[in-house]
């Protein structure tokens, strides 16, 4: 007679959603140690611990393709504000900014500061920020890239000139240094003053290591308002010269003049990517978040301060009514609130659906986790997705947001047997009511997690359970030799799962 088989944990009477956009099924998922034993039907098997989820969605952890947690996984690595909404790995190291590599001995320029306030919070060498991610692990796993601007500011005496031939080869120095320590690529932040006067040739330059050690490239374009036609040609420009994936950080056309042109945009990815790898994320709001400078490069609405460090009475207050308060310009205003952050309402609902709803954007949260009062984007981007514009929009089905969140971002980022609920993949699930989640957090009270995610589990442990943390924290650092050739197709995975 032989011996029932035993898992870890098992989930039964689920809706499985498998991750590649497939239609749901009706199954059960047995976990044993960090990996699924087991998806669909899983025959005797028997389990220590079993929860019967009553229907509920079971589906792969959901991936934020844009992040700035860089230093959060070391300050607070329970990581409450994403594994709450059901995230398992982030990508770090967005719009040109990175911890390391980085040896400074006065304030970081903005927006380097969105991650650190002193200088002495950077790591001069990118293995020394892996290993201390290493010795205390966060709840979730995440991948990392270096930025170009962070290059900029370990070999440039001044940012606003072009680096010459002997930075470049410095900054390449660095960024090999990094990427063989397992950084998986460079992000710029052309947009932003301390990389803006740095043309196309040096981010090619610098671009060619990326190509020979199989990384990737994302991109905070250099415009995303009026020239931002001109920008999505210098990115693409960028990953055929270099022969790397490229993709376009939180993509949308900011500022009333360019309300629309999303039309325009998407039609351009889509025809580069029929002859080069090109993947974008974007977040499902209206409203942006990123440091004060940037002020005279946006055109919005309404301006909430999210952050300031001369009056940091103001955060969550409106510019304008500062201004007014204070008797000046709301110019004056910036320079007396700086260094600070804002939220800035500048994009066109229209042009976000049309946005989310491409086939190849990823879901990015680009929460700013340092902020006093934060884009409630940072608590309440995924469920935000899978409620108001999967639910009640109908923007589009909830397989197809779950592959958003899932397959394509691991598939674009290489994340090895993750992404998929497949026999073998690394157990990262969410557990989640798919009739009441939603993101709680606004913009009068952001920091708020969502309702309707009931569990969250990273390689085969439980972080999230009944509204609250467990304490536990089994993510790991993803090295980029850890990780496969990136590809931005899934198609192939669709009849591969339970």
């Amino acid at each position: 007679m032989s011996k029932t088989k035993k898992a870890d944990y098992i989930l039964r009477n689920a809706r499985l959603i498998d991750g590649t956009g497939g239609p749901s099924q009706s199954g059960d998922v047995a976990i044993l140690d960090d990996r699924l034993l087991a998806v669909g039907k899983i025959g005797d098997l028997e389990a220590s611990r079993e929860l019967d989820v009553a229907g509920k969605v079971v589906c792969p952890g959901f991936i934020d393709t844009h992040t700035h947690d860089d230093r959060l996984l070391l300050t607070d690595p329970l990581m409450s504000c994403k594994v709450s909404q059901g995230v398992t790995t982030v990508v770090t190291g967005n719009c040109g900014i990175s911890l390391a590599p980085l040896q400074i001995d006065q304030r970081p320029p903005p927006p380097l500061d969105i991650l650190v306030e002193r200088e002495d919070q950077f790591f001069a060498d990118f293995g020394q920020y892996l290993q201390a991610l290493t010795e205390n692990p966060p709840s979730l796993n995440a991948v990392f890239q270096v930025g170009h601007t962070t290059l900029r500011a370990a070999v440039l005496d001044s940012y606003d000139r072009p680096a010459t031939a002997e930075e470049i080869r410095k900054m390449r120095k660095l960024l090999e240094a990094s990427l063989e320590a397992g950084a998986c690529g460079m992000s710029t932040g052309l947009f932003y003053a301390p990389a803006n006067a740095a043309p196309t040739s040096e981010v090619i330059e610098l671009a060619h290591a990326l190509h020979e050690h199989g990384a990737l490239h994302t991109t905070h374009m250099r415009d995303e308002g009026e020239r931002i036609a001109e920008s999505l040609r210098e990115t693409f420009a960028i990953g055929t010269e270099t022969q790397i994936p490229v993709v376009i950080s939180h993509h949308k056309c900011s500022g009333a003049p360019n309300h629309g042109r999303s039309t325009e945009t998407l039609a351009l990815i889509a025809q580069a990517s029929k002859g080069q790898p090109v993947g974008l994320d974007a977040y499902p709001y209206t409203a942006g978040s990123t440091v004060l400078s940037a002020h005279r490069n946006i055109q919005s609405e309404k301006v909430l301060i999210s952050w300031s460090e001369p009056h940091p009475e103001y955060a969550g207050k409106e510019l304008s009514k500062i201004a007014l308060e204070l008797g000046v310009s709301e110019k004056d205003a910036v320079d007396a609130l700086s260094p600070g952050g804002g939220i800035f309402f500048m994009m066109d609902e229209d042009d976000v659906r049309r946005i989310l709803a491409f086939p190849q954007t990823m879901i990015g949260s680009d929460g700013l986790p340092s902020d006093t009062f934060p884009h409630p984007r940072l608590w309440g981007t995924f469920p935000r997705v899978l409620g108001h514009y999967v639910r009640d929009v109908k923007l589009f089905s909830l397989e197809e947001a779950v592959r958003k969140m899932t397959s394509l971002p691991a598939a674009c980022f290489g994340l090895k047997d993750r992404g998929i609920l497949k026999l073998g993949n690394y157990a990262d699930l969410v557990v989640f009511d798919p009739n009441t989640i939603e993101d709680s957090a606004t913009f009068d009270d952001p920091i708020c997690p969502a309702r309707g995610i009931e569990q969250v589990m990273v390689n085969g442990r439980v972080v999230w359970e009944k509204g609250a943390h467990t304490g536990n924290r089994p993510g790991r650092a993803l090295h980029l030799q850890d990780l496969l050739p990136f590809n931005f197709d899934t198609t192939e995975e669709k009849n591969s799962s339970a």
